[in-house]
């Protein structure tokens, strides 16, 4: 279930990041842009949740290494796309 919210967390920044694209923007540039700048904040994020699965939670890295994977590339392939799909129209 937290790997479930991890990742909706992540697709709610997104959106909040693509608002914000818009707003500065006012473009579908803009968005295009505020979305590729989400991706290394995300990653930041997603390792800071790693990091505290390994810490507090007592996860080995070995264990938590696919856990970030799946948490960090679902948001960012939407973002991918999102950013495709923006910049070619």
């Amino acid at each position: 279930m937290h790997i479930v919210m991890v990742i909706g967390t992540g697709i709610l920044l997104l959106c909040v990041f693509a608002m914000f694209g818009w707003l500065w923007g006012a473009s579908a540039a803009g968005i295009a842009l505020a979305v590729k700048a989400f991706v290394p904040v995300w990653l930041v994020v997603a390792s800071v949740n790693m990091w505290v699965g390994v810490s507090h939670a007592g996860y080995t890295v070995r264990e938590e290494a696919p856990i970030l994977v799946l948490v960090f590339a679902v948001p960012a392939i939407l973002a991918a796309v999102a950013a495709w799909q923006l910049s070619r129209g």
